[in-house]
């Protein structure tokens, strides 16, 4: 195959948008440049690698393959502009993160810090849930990933840096919100407003519910954590999120958090990557950071 690596960009960016011209106006290119790209690829390739289905196009199974490769080529191409610019000894770099939602309350912050002391550094910040946190490790599309407990049987290094306490959430109003010492078994006989599934939150929650014999007799999903402090704050139910979560609800009194018996749930920080990936400067110095600065620059609202 006779392929440039001009063809391998658009076709990344037209794989990614799924639409010709969001990937043209992304490139600065016109809708034909791209169009063309595509088909001297797919000529090159001798299959397709898009169909078309009404106004949609999708990626054919040729397509997803040559996906998972143009992407590996690229991440590897990537980090070879970084070893020759460490080599080179340029005073530069380029940091991409991956974080679980829920986590994106705190890093903020850190990122601010971490710019301060290194300020040429380029960040590029993906917030998302745990399912595509675990696709951005398969893929090996980020440095660094910061996540709730890391997976099982991945090859991935895993290093704990932060606590991340789970709390019962409620409006000041509700019945709960001034007894002490909640019974667990209390629990069934409300309302929780629940994380959606893949989201790492959700997935703590039913492990530990099921651990403890507790089975919610109804529930509402949402897609978000401010979702949830919304839907609790105006009565719809019951809530499970981190504290890292609650700062200003708490400050305002909007809400408050239950004292139900064996909470909160115990969680961690992690910030992973896969082994045997060869960090960048950059990024070996933002894991140094968040290891040692973390919990220092961090604070949580009381229990």
């Amino acid at each position: 195959m006779n392929i440039t690596f001009r063809q391998l960009k658009i076709f990344e960016a037209v794989a990614g948008f799924l639409s010709y011209t969001r990937a043209s106006e992304a490139l600065h290119l016109t809708q034909p440049a791209v169009s063309m790209q595509i088909k001297q690829l797919e000529n090159s390739v001798g299959l397709p690698l898009f169909e078309q289905i009404g106004k949609k196009i999708f990626l054919t199974d040729a397509g997803n393959e040559f996906r998972r490769y143009s992407s590996a080529i690229g991440s590897q191409l990537e980090e070879l502009e970084q070893v020759v610019d460490e080599i080179k000894g340029l005073k530069r770099g380029r940091l991409t993160i991956a974080v679980a939602s829920t986590a994106n309350y705190f890093l903020p912050r850190l990122l601010a810090v971490f710019r301060q002391r290194h300020g040429d550094v380029t960040v590029s910040l993906d917030v998302t849930n745990r399912e595509q946190l675990l696709k951005c490790l398969v893929e090996n599309r980020t440095d660094l990933v910061i996540m709730g407990q890391p997976p099982k049987g991945m090859d991935l290094v895993a290093e704990r840096f932060m606590q991340n306490p789970l709390v019962v959430i409620a409006p000041p109003e509700h019945p709960l919100a001034k007894e002490k010492n909640i019974a667990l078994a209390r629990l069934r006989e409300e309302t929780f407003l629940l994380r959606e599934q893949g989201s790492g939150t959700r997935s703590a929650m039913e492990r530990y519910f099921t651990a403890n014999e507790l089975e919610l007799s109804s529930s509402l999903e949402m897609s978000s954590n401010e979702a949830i402090k919304q839907g609790v704050e105006a009565g719809l139910g019951l809530g499970l999120v981190s504290l890292h979560t609650l700062a200003m609800e708490l400050e305002l009194k909007r809400l408050v958090i239950l004292d139900v018996m064996k909470f909160p749930i115990m969680r961690n920080w992690y910030i992973v990557y896969r082994s045997g990936k060869r960090l960048s400067v950059v990024a070996q110095g933002f894991q140094s950071f968040v290891k040692q600065e973390a919990a220092k620059i961090l604070s949580l609202p009381p229990l």
